[in-house]
């Protein structure tokens, strides 16, 4: 290769080095959305928060996801304030959060769609436990990724408890989705 065409190659490389530094692979949302499903035997309602913030980092396969508490509404504000204050008690623990691993590679081209599975810790009403959530991630740019997960959190397994009279109408069982836009940091 001749020096001209090899200094070529040089300024070529260097400058797109410069222009995506270290090929981060690090994407961040702060407006995902997180709904919870509740079907008790005489009553179904969501809560819905757009609110979500977290980060994922596919480079260590790593995520990181929180909510404000305070944030969920379920259409009806004596429930809000009801769930708050008598339930998830936000004036004392006001979030909820998942730190977690990715057990897939996380190779993802534009355009694919992959199934994967996040292990790690969820935090709510002070109590952590670790679980393992399934869900896809999708590469929609060089840019941007989609997430979506589905899980169920167990109200007794986090402290939560449902008042006997209250039964009817607050199931012990919630379905947590999630859906995220995330944009390269």
């Amino acid at each position: 290769m001749s020096a001209l065409k090899w200094r070529i190659l040089v300024s070529t490389l260097l400058l797109y080095s410069i222009s995506y530094p270290n090929f981060a692979q690090s994407f961040k949302t702060e407006n995902g959305d997180a709904t919870f499903l509740s079907k008790a035997p005489l009553n179904e309602f969501t809560g819905k928060s757009s609110q979500l913030q977290g980060l994922i980092d596919l480079d260590k396969n790593l995520l990181d996801f929180y909510l404000d508490l305070n944030t969920l509404k379920t259409g009806i504000g004596l429930r809000d304030r009801h769930m708050r204050d008598n339930y998830l008690e936000t004036k004392k623990y006001p979030f909820a959060e998942f730190t977690g691993e990715i057990q897939e590679s996380t190779e993802i081209a534009v355009g694919e769609t992959k199934k994967v599975t996040a292990k790690g810790k969820f935090k709510i009403h002070g109590v952590e436990r670790e679980i393992e959530v399934p869900g896809t991630l999708k590469r929609t740019s060089q840019d941007e990724l989609v997430l979506e997960a589905t899980f169920m959190v167990l109200l007794n397994d986090y402290d939560i408890d449902i008042p006997s009279v209250i039964f009817y109408e607050l199931a012990e069982e919630q379905e947590v989705s999630i859906l995220a836009t995330l944009k390269r940091q």
